[in-house]
C-alpha cells in the first residue's frame, strides 16, 4: 500500500516478507526486508531509487496509484546495487526520455549493470535539482557502502534519503519507527552495520561530521531498506556515530567448531573461566549458528576465543568463513586467543593466530591445544586459560 511521508512525498516500494537470505546467501534476513522507493510530486516529478527487479511491477502499480508514471521527470539512482536499481529497466520503458541522476561513479556502474545509454545527469556533493517548490540536494557518500553511493535530501520537506545508510532488513505492515517494536528494529540495524558497514567506519564518522556541518533540518530519514525514521530521526545517526567508534560492552564470545566434542569441551571449560572472573560471554558452535548473527555479537564484544580441531593440516572448513569475515570486516578494539584439539599434526592454533593477526585482533596469550580428547586435568587448564584471558582482557 502506498504511504505518504509528507504532502506530495510517497513511499512506493515493496515489502518482502519471504526473503531470508540476501547478497547471494551471504546475509541472513530473518525478519524479511523492504525495498524502499520514494515518489516526489512537485511541479516536476522525481522517483528516488527503485526496487529489486522481480518486484518492478509492484513499484509501477504503486506509482500509477498516485500519478501517471509517464509524468516522471527524474529518477535518482543513489546506488547501483540491484536491490535498489533493479527496477530501472522496467520503469524506463515507460519514461525513456526521463533523466537518470547518478553520482560520478554511478555513471559507470549503472550502465555497466543494465547496458543502457539512458539520459544520465551526473551530480556531486552540493549539486541540486529544482522540482518547483522544493529541490533535491545531493551528497556523495563513496564507500557507504559502494563507490557510487550518494544521499539525496529534499528541501522544504526536510527528508534525507541516504540509500543503504541508516537502514535495516526488516519487513513490517507499518512504515515508520514510531509504529513498530524499536527493539526489533535496532537488533536489525546493528546487525546491518556490523556485517556491512563496519569496514567503512572511519568514512561513516567523516560523513556524519560533514552532514552536521551542513546544518540542514532533518524531519525524516528514509533509507532504502526497512523502517523510515520520523520520530526523533537523528537517533539512528547518533547510534551510527557510536558504532563507528568501535565501542564494546566488555563481554566475550567463544566461537568454535568440533568434530568429536573435544574442542567443544575446551570451549565450555573456558566459559567457566570467564564466568569465574565475572565476564559475560556467549558461546557459538559455528556449524549450527547463523554467521551474520555471530558477527553481530563479535561487533558488540571485546574478547574473541576461537577454537577448531586440526583437519588435513588445517582447520575445519565450517569455521573458515567467519575467520575470513574477521579479516574483511576489520573490527576495532578486539582481543583474542586460539584453542583446539588435534590428533596428528596440530597446526590449528598457529593458523588461527595468524588469521587473528591479519585481522588486527590483539592476541592476549599463547593459544592452547590438547591431543585427542582433553583429560580432566587438561580441562582444568582450559578453565584457567579462560580466567587468564578474562583478567588480561579487563586490563587492556
Amino acid at each position: 500500500m502506498v504511504v505518504e511521508l509528507k504532502s506530495g512525498v510517497y513511499w512506493v516500494g515493496y515489502v518482502d516478507w519471504n526473503i531470508k537470505q540476501f547478497h547471494g546467501h551471504e546475509y541472513s534476513t530473518h525478519r524479511g526486508s523492504t525495498y524502499n522507493a520514494y515518489l516526489i510530486v512537485d511541479e516536476k516529478i522525481a522517483l528516488v531509487d527503485t526496487v529489486w527487479g522481480p518486484y518492478s511491477q509492484a513499484l509501477i502499480d504503486h506509482i500509477n496509484e498516485i500519478i501517471d508514471i509517464k509524468k516522471i521527470d527524474y529518477i535518482i539512482a543513489n546506488h547501483a546495487e540491484t536491490d535498489h536499481s533493479g527496477g530501472l529497466p522496467a520503469v524506463m520503458k515507460h519514461i525513456p526520455n526521463a533523466t537518470v541522476v547518478v553520482s560520478e561513479k554511478g555513471r559507470e556502474s549503472i550502465p555497466k549493470h543494465y547496458h543502457e545509454d539512458w539520459n544520465f545527469k551526473v551530480v556531486k556533493t552540493g549539486d541540486s535539482i529544482s522540482l518547483g517548490k522544493n529541490s533535491l540536494v545531493f551528497v556523495a557518500a563513496p564507500m557507504l557502502h559502494w563507490p557510487d553511493s550518494m544521499f539525496t535530501y529534499l528541501t522544504g520537506k526536510n527528508i534525507l534519503m541516504p540509500n543503504d545508510a541508516f537502514g535495516q532488513h526488516f519487513a513490517s505492515s507499518s512504515r515508520f519507527n514510531d509504529e513498530v517494536d524499536t527493539t526489533e528494529v535496532y537488533q536489525e540495524a546493528i546487525k546491518y552495520y556490523a556485517n556491512i558497514l563496519t569496514p567503512f567506519s572511519e568514512l561513516v564518522i567523516r560523513k556524519i561530521d560533514e552532514i552536521k556541518k551542513l546544518n540542514i533540518p532533518v524531519d525524516i530519514i528514509a533509507p532504502s531498506h526497512g523502517i523510515i525514521w520520523r520520530k526523533d530521526p537523528l537517533q539512528i545517526v547518533s547510534q551510527y556515530y557510536e558504532w563507528a567508534q568501535g565501542k564494546n560492552d566488555g563481554s566475550a564470545v567463544i566461537i568454535y567448531d568440533t568434530m568429536w566434542k573435544g574442542t567443544e569441551k575446551m570451549a565450555q571449560a573456558m566459559a567457566k573461566g570467564l564466568e569465574k572472573e565475572g565476564v559475560k560471554y556467549k558461546l557459538f558452535n559455528v556449524a549450527i549458528s547463523d554467521r551474520n548473527d555471530v558477527l553481530t555479537e563479535i561487533f558488540k564484544t571485546k574478547g574473541i576465543l576461537i577454537g577448531s580441531p586440526t583437519m588435513n593440516n588445517g582447520l575445519l572448513p565450517t569455521i573458515m568463513p567467519i575467520l575470513e569475515d574477521l579479516k574483511g570486516l576489520k573490527f576495532k578494539n578486539k582481543v583474542g586467543a586460539a584453542f583446539g584439539t588435534y590428533g596428528w599434526s596440530g597446526e590449528n592454533v598457529k593458523l588461527i593466530e595468524e588469521i587473528l593477526e591479519k585481522a588486527k585482533i590483539k592476541i592476549l596469550q599463547e593459544g592452547i591445544k590438547f591431543k585427542w580428547q582433553p583429560t580432566k586435568e587438561e580441562l582444568e587448564k582450559c578453565v584457567e586459560f579462560g580466567r587468564s584471558f578474562a583478567q588480561k582482557m579487563k586490563a587492556v
